[in-house]
């Protein structure tokens, strides 16, 4: 590295009795941090988290400190497995809904009169349902919610890693897990429903 700049800069603002010492100090100082680097970590090696998207298969680091991908094999294994687990997390999410319809309580159907577009009177009706704070569904609701927020956040942070082939293994999972799962969800269309 070339040091002119900053020799210079110590030179015109230090007295030249205490210029030698401030050179040799502050070089031996950043040629043994370059030189040997951060040794954070157990192992004393430290790694750099990749700031753009890159398809490698050498030193990705996934989600724990020693689950580190070196080979293409491992690489396959992990595209696989956070495959799946964004097939889970899609299938997560609908089976929550679907546990969340079969046990509501209290359903209860308001009527109300809405005119019509031509003077006559419809009768419009509304389904309001509740849940039990207490409850076993709503305990499940809860653990369900904080595995699916788990998950999430792992899949987030897989995609953060930058490296290509995880970040296809997440999109693609999502898409096959949407695909497999959404059709079940009930959608529910209003006969009555009209713009006001």
């Amino acid at each position: 590295m070339d040091h002119s700049m900053h020799h210079g800069h110590v030179q015109g603002t230090t007295p030249p009795a205490m210029t030698g010492r401030m050179d040799h100090t502050m070089d031996h100082t950043m040629d043994h941090t370059m030189d040997h680097g951060d040794h954070g970590g157990a192992g004393g090696s430290h790694m750099m988290m990749q700031m753009t998207f890159y398809f490698g298969c050498k030193n990705v680091e996934l989600l724990f400190a020693g689950l580190v991908i070196n080979t293409p094999g491992e690489m396959a294994g992990a595209c696989i497995g956070v495959f799946l687990l964004a097939v889970f997390y899609e299938g997560l999410k609908i089976g929550r809904e679907f546990l969340l319809r079969r046990n509501q309580v209290n359903v209860r159907y308001n009527s109300m009169p809405v005119p019509g577009a031509d003077g006559t009177v419809l009768m419009e009706t509304h389904k309001t349902v509740g849940q039990r704070m207490l409850s076993l569904p709503h305990a499940l609701q809860t653990v369900l919610h904080i595995i699916q927020v788990v998950v999430s956040y792992f899949l987030m942070l897989v995609f953060m890693t930058y490296n290509g082939y995880l970040c296809i293994a997440v999109a693609a999972g999502a898409g096959v897990g949407y695909f497999l799962f959404s059709w079940k969800k009930a959608v529910v269309v209003d006969i009555t429903e009209h713009c006001h």
